[in-house]
């Protein structure tokens, strides 16, 4: 298909843009042949006329399908382009944050300024073993790769790590190098891996130093060599460095800073052994003040010394030598102070004793004088002459500043000579990888010398990278074999021979600097005439001729000639050199040793590189004859010869290129300058391999993806069996150009831009199906919505018009009872109007004529008042009259008569008016106070105030009474007076006025206390009222108070009872992490002890064992330090071997080993006095809970050991007594051998059978003392519920502190009331024990006299003849049963019960006494006929002179008889071995056995029967040496086995299942009361009888630990290859993923081809394990735990692949997933495991398939995904949605906004920050018990197993 036609409308394609650099763009209209310009829509909304060049014709690039964007490989890009490289890579890193991403063989790796956890150890462990195209892309991955090819191909690598300055180099160097240590690990126990490590420290602060673009730029280049043994693990390093920038050490530009070490040694100087360098701040030295910032943000100085210094001690470098190396760097900050004082223009001084320079003498050791003497002169040498000439202050400082880069590079080289010392390693290195950090392509706005060579080096790279970029795509088309052109790509060996041929720039300039009057200026001159204008990529600035441009690869530069001489020179004075070189300090001449030498051109000091590499020495010896000379030579020629020597290492090898990409000047996180990534993208050539590919077939696929992608473009018709036929033949339908592709042997190769057409038609034919798919569905569903519809409708209707019938029906019912009603009530509200009418009139009426009444009676009653005025006013006026005329007539007549008229009428008035009546009144008063005061209940005190009040105005009132009448007084005397003058009398009439006025005034003021008591009585009862409203509202509020406190009560109950229920859980849970650490140090102690085997055997091959003696590896060696019961066989066997290993040659190897055993010892002891306090605590705590209990369990205890002290002396009584029969028997048997065929044998046999009597006697004594002995373990154990008690007590106290008062005082009352029961039971209980125990201790004391006499009556015996014997043993019998008897008639001769039991006991034992007697009978005739019988053979055999038998046999053959009944009834279930047959029977029954076989055809846990048979045979004879050997030798016989044979899962499976049913036995038949209560009497019967095995039951259970994490490791390797292929990569159901395009890094196939595995191959390996551990007779129980561990690392691998592969992110894929999820489920329910707990361990990997399926847009959305995924971590769900990618444009991304917005909710969730699961947890196991029903008599040992020489006992 030709280009132009994917312009079409709504095609997007990129234009150039000045700010963005490219600038997506919509077309609107299609474009046409012929055009000029393109009509195209931006994304921000203008509509833009885009014109095409007139002489190119070039159309705009193209951009890619959405479902493109974002690829993990460019190179899987369809149009592969500058703008869509830089697009990608943008998306991927500011979009999903991915700073990493394939372009073809290069990895660029962007900056991203924030630290990110994607570097732990989990990661690493993740993409270790993976391809380098199933993960995303990282360094880790590159890493792997080389690894990988490394070990496939046994072929050198180079990882190769350029950019600029600040884009992450060093830092990508330092986790490619961590990754190979982690990874591989190292030979020896040395610690290789850690050193290398700890080199970075020191050659960061040597030769790191701030710039302008970073905090911690490398001045120098340097390529370590990581040097593999065989087994391809680290054995060392080697460090080469190039092009050190010495000018940084005596100059440092704006902003910037010298090497760190310097600023490191200034915050270090207040150390005391640093005072001698005598230092201070960085700001008072020349050298370190230039840039003006001396501190970097957030580094401290002085912690990175003690870092560095660490790390020199890890590297060898002793205290010694480091204080010599501080020395010197403190010298060099003195010398740069040291100042000048010019003399005149052409010699300079130094001021005397100037400190700076004294100082720099005193630290270097050298003479003051001379090198005061040769700073300020220098010496010409001539042919016949020597001249000592002046120099000027400039050439002076020049010179100085000269010395101390020449000091500085000399103690470089000495550093990374040591450290390359301590990498090196004795061990032949067979293959290594090299990390290459050096400096990418530079320019700025000044370019000088160094910026020539880093350009120079990078132009070398990068024809190296073109060069086999060019050989991977030609040895592609090969491989494939399809033709193929020279493809062009851009070569720039011109710009190299430009720079290094003969008469190039380096040539000219090594010319310039032999001239003794060179200059720059000539030598400017000189490259003008020889380049400029012959040489095409050679310029000259238009306005400079000190300055020159190359065109490079990746841009022009122009650089600046001055210093270029100087600096290549590099001129340091001879005679300051020989100063140094005669210094006292013997670590200084040290530095100047290879100038003397000269061995290598890379060995000159201003070449900032180190000697040590193999290839520079051999290039070395290559040219003898240039040894003097080498001193001489530039540093242009020294960095060109050491890059050669690169160059020939580099192509020697394999590389492997990553790109660093600065994404911003300003140190942003995460911020992308679009013009800042170009630059780089051009510069590092990640674009040439772009363009490189793109010039042939970028695009890539195998037949079966293509198939699987485009199978929707091809018809039924077309596809046939064979799927190439089929590709090709749709192939040339769809692309009618067959130059666009071509077909390979396995792959399709396609041009740029193929791909992106086919996703085109695909696209289209999806959007067409979809479309017919939409419209059938929705025609259906209308269709059906229509039916639905119609038949609803019908039925509405019919029940409509029922409706409407029924109420128009009743719609007349109610119409005629409307009128009925109508009727009715009409004539009701008639009469009821009228009835109100009448009713009205009649009440006007009468109320008119009521008026008019009252008016006429008004009108009569004012004319009859009126009447009565008239008369009194008629009569006053008469009498007023006639009294003036009887005044004027009589006045002096009457005017005492009148004065005294007129007092006595006004005291009338005055008492008639005022005095009663106001008592009158205030008696009434008073009586209604009184009733008020009663009615508020005598509580007011206002009221009883205001009837103080009220008194107080009587009392005034009685005052002014009082005063009235003393002025009536006044006036009588005043009427005395008035006899004498009458006109005091109109005087007086106005004082009688003033107090009428006062009277009417006091009137007021009582109507106003009246009314004032009414408002009061008012306010009274309001207030009454109010009260009486607050009482009924605090009533209601009591109510609600209450019903709070019970609603709390409930809440404070359910929340102690979830309180309870957290700690419970939580308790769990730290029982678990306990138990899950202990199981750790289990595995790691396994782990030492491998490696400490591992260790003997390579000491056994490396070392020569001395002559006369051998070596023999001891069983019990391994089991020393675990176990404290190692025989002392075992520890004499492995002391010799100790003391001949020679110390000197173990020292070497071992002490790295002795160092982390230590280390690791320590650890453990800290652990374990962490768990001693925790347990301490614990037991004071029960200590403390058992405070009323003190005195009783002292005086318990007490008698526990008083009794044990006696158990103990009868059980050494019993073995003595034991020890002494079988001495007595050997005696005995050694006496009586040469007797054996005499007549009286059948003597000797009768007394052996009395000794056994005797002894089995003694056996039952000492079953009744161990009857006795459990008695006392279970009233021991008895005390312990009452501790539970106690303990509960106190818990219901702590509970009840969270409750209300009341709720605690009856708590504290039942607490007491518990109490004392408590205390009545315990007592009781203490007086029954100390009955018990007092019986018990007489029982003892009877049973030790029982025993003494038994002793006694033995010794009696022995010497009385064979006959009397048996008579003699029957008699005490029947005495000691007598004895008994009597004993026991006075013991219950109070409870006549129990005698009678007692009775009814010894009754039985008589009968089985009697008959045992008779049965001793029956077998003594049987032997005395036996014997006869066998003394006629043996003389018959003596007489035909046969072969003679052994005595034993004799014996043992009449006996064995005697002792089968015995032996059938009491001692079944136990197996005998011989001592000498153990390492037989741990051969048979361990070593040599066939698991498979044994599970198939016997019982399960068969080994472990037979063993615990034997163990109880030992038991039985009280044998400990035999038990601690026998079980000794089995545990590491089982170690031995699963160490050869661990990697088989049916050994593991087997040996875990017989190792736990071994530990039941030892439970089930310990005697315990616990582990007894599901046996049979006879299986009691069974129980140990001697021996405590506790310890050894711990000892079991840890190897059973062990089994188990080995059988986990085992399933996990089997599992692992299967799990990605088959749970992720597989199409489980086929069609619904779609493979996307891939580039150059092809993943694995997810098409189900021959040899790949499946989901159905994961079922059928479960089906397999279950099965095996089945039929091993593994536990239920353990088998669940072991399942649920296989689904955790199903489930954690599958989630960590998921969250480290961008393809599988995809909503297709996690409907997959759900699917082989259910599949497992299923499997689940079909084994009856749902119980297992192994589905939840699923959840995080179910929840991340459902987060792919889910809807992710708005924030109703986010709150789902946030509820919903509760078992992922907050960075996974992140991680998850940043890596979402649509499989179709169907479907759609993640927005950035979403994922903030998910952040946002989840900010306050507290989970672990790490993003992957530890696929290497392993969850503690537990060992339930599980007792077998199985009788041990039952059990048959089958001929097969060889066990012939083990008889049932």
């Amino acid at each position: 298909m030709a280009a132009s036609e994917l312009y079409t409308k709504f095609a997007r394609v990129w234009i150039p843009d000045p700010e963005e650099v490219w600038k997506s763009a919509e077309l609107l209209k299609d474009y046409k042949p012929g055009d000029k310009v393109l009509l195209l829509h931006l994304e921000e909304g203008k509509d833009l006329e885009y014109r095409l060049d007139p002489k190119t014709k070039e159309l705009p690039h193209l951009r890619n399908p959405d479902i493109l964007v974002g690829e993990n490989d460019l190179t899987a890009l369809s149009y592969l382009h500058e703008p869509a490289v830089l697009h990608n890579l943008r998306v991927r890193f500011i979009d999903s944050k991915l700073i990493y991403t394939y372009c073809g063989i290069v990895l660029v790796a962007i900056n991203p300024y924030e630290q990110l956890p994607i570097y732990g150890e989990d990661i690493i462990n993740a993409y270790s073993g993976q391809n380098m195209g199933d993960m995303d892309p990282h360094i880790f991955a590159v890493a792997e790769e080389a690894y990988k090819q490394m070990a496939r191909d046994e072929r050198n690598q180079s990882i190769i790590v350029s950019g600029e300055s600040g884009a992450g180099k060093t830092v990508s160097a330092k986790y490619a190098m961590r990754y190979f240590a982690t990874v591989s690990g190292s030979a020896s126990e040395a610690n290789v891996e850690e050193k290398v490590l700890a080199s970075n420290p020191i050659m960061e602060s040597i030769g790191n130093a701030k710039t302008t673009r970073n905090d911690n730029s490398s001045r120098f280049g340097k390529y370590i060599e990581i040097g593999f043994d065989k087994r391809y693990r680290i054995i060392g390093a080697n460090m080469r460095t190039y092009l050190l920038e010495k000018s940084r050490v005596v100059f440092q530009a704006e902003e910037e800073r010298n090497y760190h070490i310097f600023y490191q040694l200034c915050a270090s100087a207040k150390l005391p052994e640093f005072k001698v360098l005598r230092l201070g701040n960085a700001d008072s030295f020349h050298y370190t003040k230039h840039g003006g910032s001396p501190a970097i943000e957030g580094v401290d100085d002085s912690k990175e010394m003690a870092h560095t210094r660490q790390a020199c001690t890890l590297l060898g470098i002793s205290e010694l030598y480091q204080m010599g190396i501080f020395r010197i760097l403190a010298g060099i900050l003195h010398l740069g102070n040291v100042e000048f004082a010019p003399r005149d223009s052409d010699s300079c001084k130094i001021p005397p004793k100037h400190e700076p320079l004294s100082i720099f003498c005193d630290l270097m050791g050298v003479d003051y004088e001379e090198m005061c003497q040769w700073l300020c002169h220098r010496k010409l040498a001539t042919a016949t002459e020597t001249y000592i000439k002046p120099i000027s202050k400039l050439h002076a400082t020049n010179a100085r500043d000269a010395l101390a880069k020449h000091i500085y590079a000399k103690l470089f080289n000495w550093i990374v000579d040591h450290v390359n010392q301590a990498l090196h390693s004795a061990i032949k290195q067979h293959s290594f990888i090299g990390v290459l950090d050096i400096y990418g392509f530079e320019t700025f706005e000044i370019n000088s010398f160094e910026q020539f060579c880093i350009n120079y080096a990078n132009e070398k790279l990068q024809q190296q990278f073109n060069m086999h970029v060019f050989k991977l795509e030609q040895e592609e088309y090969m491989k494939e074999q399809i033709p193929w052109t020279l493809i062009d790509f851009y070569d720039n060996q011109p710009c190299i021979n430009l720079i290094e041929s003969k008469l190039g720039v380096l040539d000219l300039l090594d010319e310039e600097c032999k001239m003794p009057k060179g200059t720059d200026d000539t030598w400017a001159q000189k490259l003008y005439n020889t380049h400029l204008n012959k040489c095409a990529l050679f310029e000259k600035p238009r306005l400079s001729n000190k300055a020159f441009i190359i065109q490079h690869f990746a841009d022009k530069v122009e650089y600046q000639c001055e210093g270029f001489l100087e600096k290549n020179k590099d001129t340091v004075f001879e005679e300051q050199i020989k100063v140094l070189k005669a210094s006292k300090f013997k670590m200084l001449p040290e530095l100047f040793q290879d100038d003397d030498k000269a061995t290598s051109p890379t060995s000159a000091a201003s070449t900032g590189r180190t000697p040590l590499s193999h290839h520079s020495a051999k290039a070395a010896k290559g040219r003898p004859g240039q040894v003097a000379k080498e001193h001489k030579r530039t540093v242009g020629h020294q960095f060109r010869n050491s890059l050669h020597l690169l160059m020939e290492t580099l192509n020697a090898t394999t590389p492997h290129y990553v790109r660093c990409i600065k994404p911003n000047d300003f140190k942003f996180p995460f911020t992308f300058d679009e013009k800042r990534a170009v630059q780089q993208l051009r510069a590092c050539g990640v674009l040439e391999t772009i363009r490189i590919s793109a010039a042939g077939f970028p695009s890539r696929w195998t037949y079966q993806e293509f198939f699987s992608r485009y199978r929707v473009l091809m018809k039924q018709k077309d596809v046939l069996s064979d799927r190439k036929q089929t590709c090709k033949n749709v192939l040339e339908k769809l692309i009618l150009d067959k130059d666009k592709y071509q077909f390979g042997k396995t792959k399709i190769f396609f041009r740029a831009g193929q791909v992106a057409y086919l996703e085109k038609l695909r696209a289209d034919k999806l959007r067409v199906a979809c479309i017919r798919i939409q419209k059938t569905i929705r025609g259906w569903l209308l269709r059906k919505k229509f039916l639905r519809m119609r038949q609803a409708a019908v039925t509405v209707q019919r029940y409509v018009r029922g409706y409407q019938a029924r109420c128009y029906a009743k719609f007349l019912h109610r119409t005629k009872a409307a009128t009925v009603i109508q009727k009715y009530w009409r004539m009701f509200a008639i009469q009821k109007k009228y009835k109100i009418k009448r009713s009205a009139t009649i009440a006007l009426q009468s109320y008119l004529r009521g008026y008019l009444a009252r008016n006429k009676y008004h009108k009569l009653r004012c004319e009859h008042k009126a009447v009565i005025i008239q008369k009194w006013v008629r009569g006053w006026l008469a009498r007023t009259h006639y009294s003036r005329s009887l005044r004027a007539i009589i006045c002096l007549q009457c005017c005492f008569r009148r004065m005294m008229a007129r007092r006595e009428l006004k005291k009338l008035k005055i008492e008639a008016r005022s005095v009663e009546r106001y008592k009158k009144l205030h008696i009434g008063m008073e009586n209604k106070i009184m009733q008020l005061q009663r009615k508020v209940d005598e509580q007011n005190k206002d009221y009883k105030c205001l009837v103080e009040k009220l008194t107080n105005l009587e009392s005034i009132y009685n005052s002014e009474t009082e005063k009235l009448r003393n002025d009536l007084e006044r006036l009588q005397l005043s009427e005395e007076e008035a006899k004498v003058a009458t006109g005091r009398v109109l005087i007086l009439q106005e004082e009688i006025a003033k107090l009428r006025k006062d009277l009417e005034q006091t009137r007021s003021e009582k109507k106003s206390i009246e009314e004032c008591a009414d408002r009061y009585k008012q306010e009274t009862d309001q207030l009454v009222s109010n009260l009486k409203e607050e009482n009924i509202l605090l009533k209601q509020e009591k109510e609600t108070l209450n019903h709070l406190i019970v609603e709390q009560a409930k809440e404070m109950t359910e929340t102690m009872e979830k309180k309870l229920a957290e700690e419970t859980k939580q308790l769990e849970l730290d029982l678990n992490d306990e138990r899950l650490r202990y199981q750790n140090l289990l595995n790691e102690f396994s782990r030492l002890e491998e490696r400490y085997d591992d260790l003997k055997e390579e000491m056994t091959l490396v070392n020569v064992p001395k002559p006369g003696h051998k070596r023999t590896d001891s069983t019990h060696s391994s089991n020393e330090s675990e176990y404290t019961f190692s025989s002392e066989f075992a520890e004499t066997e492995d002391l010799p071997l100790r003391t001949e290993e020679p110390s000197e040659k173990k020292m070497p190897l071992d002490m790295s080993l002795v160092l982390k055993l230590q280390k690791r010892v320590m650890e453990l002891e800290q652990e374990k006095q962490a768990m001693r306090g925790e347990l301490d605590h614990k037991e004071e705590q029960a200590l403390r809970s058992k405070t009323q209990e003190e005195e009783r369990p002292q005086i318990r205890g007490a008698e526990l050991e008083y009794e044990s002290l006696k158990r103990q002396e009868l059980e050494s009584e019993n073995k003595k007594l034991k020890n002494e029969l079988n001495e007595l028997r050997k005696a005995l048997s050694e006496k009586s051998a040469p007797e054996v065929t005499a007549p009286g044998a059948p003597a000797y046999r009768v007394l052996m059978e009395q000794l056994a009597s005797v002894s089995e006697e003694l056996d039952v004594r000492k079953e009744e003392v161990l009857i006795l002995r459990s008695q006392l373990v279970s009233q021991k154990e008895a005390i312990q519920p009452k501790n539970t008690m106690t303990e509960s007590t106190f818990l219901l106290e702590d509970v009840q502190k969270m409750k209300d008062k009341g709720e605690i005082a009856q708590a504290y009352i039942g607490l007491k009331e518990t109490n004392r029961l408590l205390e009545s039971q315990l007592q009781s209980q203490k007086r029954s024990h100390e009955n018990e125990a007092e019986s018990l201790r007489g029982e003892i004391q009877s049973l030790k006299e029982e025993n003494n006499r038994q002793q006694q009556l033995l010794a009696q015996n022995l010497q009385l003849p064979p006959e009397a014997r048996i008579e003699a043993s029957l008699q005490h019998e029947i005495t000691r049963l007598t004895n008994e008897n009597l004993y026991f008639e006075e013991l219950y001769a109070d409870d006549p019960k129990k005698y009678q039991s007692y009775r009814i006991s010894l009754y039985r034992r008589m009968i089985d006494l009697m008959e045992q007697l008779e049965k001793q009978d029956k077998t003594v005739r049987k032997l005395k006929k036996q014997l006869k019988v066998f003394a006629k053979k043996i003389g018959e055999l003596e007489v035909g002179q046969m072969v003679s038998v052994s005595p034993g046999q004799i014996t043992d053959e009449p006996i064995r008889p005697v002792n089968i009944p015995r032996k059938e009834k009491d001692f079944q279930g136990m197996l005998e071995y011989k001592k000498e047959d153990e390492q037989k029977l741990v051969k048979n029954l361990i070593l040599e056995l066939k698991p498979r076989g044994v599970a198939v055809n016997l019982i399960p846990g068969l080994p472990a029967y037979i063993l615990f048979m034997c163990v109880r045979h030992a038991d039985y004879l009280n044998d400990d040496q035999k038990v601690r050997s026998l079980l000794t030798s089995t545990i590491n016989s089982i170690k031995k086995v699963l160490k050869k044979r661990g990697d088989d899962f049916e050994t593991v499976s087997f040996w875990l299942s017989n190792t736990c049913r071994f530990l039941h036995c030892l439970k089930q038949y310990s005697g315990e009361e616990g582990f007894m209560k599901h046996n049979t009497s006879r299986q009691n019967e069974h129980c140990l009888t001697n021996f405590d095995l506790a310890e050894y039951r711990q000892v079991l259970s840890d190897l059973a630990i062990q089994i188990y994490q080995q059988l986990v490791r085992v399933l996990e390797n089997i599992l692992q290859p299967m799990i990605v292929s088959g749970m992720l990569e597989h199409e489980t159901i086929q069609g619904v993923s779609g493979v996307k395009p891939t580039g150059l890094r092809k993943r694995t196939s997810s098409i189900a081809d021959e040899g790949t595995y499946t989901l159905d191959s994961i079922l059928r390996q479960l089906n397999s394990f279950h099965s095996v551990m089945c039929q091993h007779g593994m536990d239920p129980e353990l088998i669940k735990q072991v399942v649920k561990q296989t689904f955790y690392i199903v489930g954690a691998i599958t989630l960590n692949n998921l969250l480290l592969r961008k393809d599988m992110c995809s909503w297709s894929k996690g409907m997959q997933i759900r699917y082989n999820v259910s599949q497992l489920e299923e499997w689940l329910r079909d084994k009856n495991l749902m119980t297992s707990g192994a589905k939840e361990t699923l959840e995080p990997l179910i929840q991340a398939a459902q987060l792919l399926q889910v809807k992710k847009k708005t924030d109703d959305d986010a709150e789902a995904i946030c509820s919903m995924c509760n078992a992922l971590t907050t960075a996974q769900i992140v991680k998850v949605l940043n890596l979402y990618t649509p499989v179709n444009e169907f479907e759609e991304r993640v927005s950035v906004s979403f994922i903030r917005t998910i952040q946002m909710r989840l900010r306050d969730r507290k989970d672990s920050p790490q993003l992957l699961m530890d696929a290497k947890h392993i969850f503690p196991v537990t060992f339930p018990f599980n007792p077998s029903s199985l009788a041990l008599e039952t059990i048959q040992i089958p001929a097969s197993l060889g066990l012939g020489f083990i008889a049932r006992v």
